[in-house]
């Protein structure tokens, strides 16, 4: 998942980009652009990598990104029979230099400036937000230039959602520093499970300890073995939602070899225990 620099290209001379992506995954590696993003997802599954956040999406998942945030969404299930997400992209001349400063669009500016920590709206939102998206994408040019600021107004004025990225995060955009997040990201989602050495994933890199931990805490503004918890948690959460297993065994095939180091890891990211996780998801 390296992160590319990605170039937009308007569609048809239009002020944005508004398209479906239909495939059997989501294949785009991890990228940014200087476009603002927003994204719906219509079917797939799996985890959403933003900045420095790391967690669990499914259909319904609809996120705004701000300009070179870094971000790719990636299936983790077998299970998923193709995926399809509604896009939208556009820079900040959309209306021409300056449109933001204008007090029609105080709003909007607000919006896409919190876009720089990445914004998730809440499921109940989203799904209201859904057919709005839908008749965007095959409304007639003016239109849909048109429907679209009205969008970007609605959810402006929302305080549903939650900030994804962590406070004082900003990202590295230079190729190095972008490969080596791509080759850990690959080795935490293909190791998770078992238990992984600072001395491994270091040596990934060529890379000894000490330095490892800098370079990780400078560029995700987080320790390593956070973002390695964080990981293992979303995982223990997927699988306590899609299987029978018992919150032990889940605990194990997340990596944990300490139960009771789980159910404290667990309960610091989700706030409550493994079992009423999985109970408050079965009532909903």
């Amino acid at each position: 998942m390296k992160a590319q620099f990605e170039k937009i290209r308007p569609s048809n001379n239009s002020s944005f980009r508004a398209f479906v992506y239909e495939g059997d995954d989501f294949d785009a590696p991890w990228h940014f652009h200087p476009e603002f993003e927003l994204t719906y997802i219509v079917a797939g599954e799996g985890v959403r990598y933003v900045g420095n956040s790391v967690q669990q999406f499914k259909a319904g998942d609809f996120v705004l990104l701000g300009s070179n945030l870094p971000h790719c969404w990636k299936n983790t299930s077998e299970k998923t029979s193709g995926v399809k997400s509604l896009v939208f992209q556009w820079d900040t001349n959309l209306l021409g230099v300056d449109w933001l400063d204008k007090s029609e669009f105080y709003s909007i500016k607000k919006l896409l400036k919190r876009a720089s920590e990445g914004v998730c709206f809440h499921a109940i939102f989203s799904e209201k937000m859904a057919p709005k998206l839908h008749e965007i994408i095959t409304n007639e040019p003016l239109e849909k230039l048109l429907e679209f600021l009205k969008l970007l107004e609605e959810i402006s004025t929302v305080d549903s959602y939650k900030l994804l990225v962590t406070p004082g995060f900003t990202p590295i955009l230079n190729s190095k520093t972008n490969q080596r997040i791509d080759v850990i990201q690959d080795f935490v989602a293909n190791n998770f499970t078992t238990k992984i050495k600072l001395e491994d994933i270091a040596g990934t890199l060529a890379m000894g300890n000490e330095a490892f931990c800098r370079f990780f805490k400078k560029s995700l503004n987080k320790s390593f073995f956070t973002y390695l918890n964080e990981y293992r948690i979303n995982m223990a959460c997927k699988m306590l939602i899609e299987s029978k297993k018992q919150v032990s065994q889940i605990g194990y095939e997340c990596g944990y070899e300490s139960l009771p180091f789980f159910y404290r890891q667990f309960d610091k990211y989700m706030n409550c225990s493994p079992l009423t996780f999985r109970k408050k998801y079965l009532k909903m």
